[in-house]
């Protein structure tokens, strides 16, 4: 599980909330959506959007994704840094990096096993970055230059869509 930005044209002076789609992260105006993938990559579902201010921590608690985890079945949700305290209100089903807390005298060894928990873990949610970039490939949504109404129904679709291309099976090209 991540969040990606969606960059947006900026409301018009005047507007209320104007500055909740400038993000911090980015810098920019942007709109966020929690993109879920399976350990594959392929893209399962494409949360709610919210605007950019909105921290990843809080989108997934709003989306109910905890509740869901106390309820639901038995899963493991890769997540990064930003989703570290959910971790432990779910009983491990959330997977975040590792903490780096380290004391003055400790050993060299506890730095290298953190080193290689941290890899580890990068290099299963990399497959994440995948899905979202199948996602952003389709260029609807890398630069969203409609309505920010019509943002959240348009994410959507295009996940549906490459959900889609990546679940069909392509027949293989006969030798001639």
């Amino acid at each position: 599980m991540d969040a990606t930005e969606i960059q947006v044209r900026r409301p018009a002076q005047g507007t209320d909330g104007r500055d909740r789609f400038i993000s911090g992260k980015s810098k920019q105006n942007a709109v966020k959506a929690v993109v879920l993938t399976d350990a594959h990559g392929t893209l399962l579902s494409c949360g709610e959007s919210r605007p950019g201010s909105c921290p990843d921590i809080a989108q997934a608690r709003e989306s109910g994704l905890v509740d869901f985890l106390d309820t639901g079945p038995r899963v493991e949700i890769v997540v990064d840094a930003a989703c570290q305290g959910h971790a432990g209100q779910t009983g491990g089903q959330i997977i975040s990096p590792p903490h780096r807390k380290f004391r003055k005298n400790r050993h060299l060894d506890a730095r290298k096993v953190h080193a290689q928990a941290k890899h580890a873990h990068s290099s299963r949610r990399i497959r994440v970055g995948h899905g979202i970039a199948c996602l952003k490939n389709l260029r609807s949504p890398a630069r969203h230059h409609g309505r920010r109404e019509q943002l959240p129904e348009t994410v959507q679709t295009a996940a549906a869509l490459v959900s889609h291309q990546q679940s069909v099976t392509r027949p293989t090209a006969r030798a001639a």
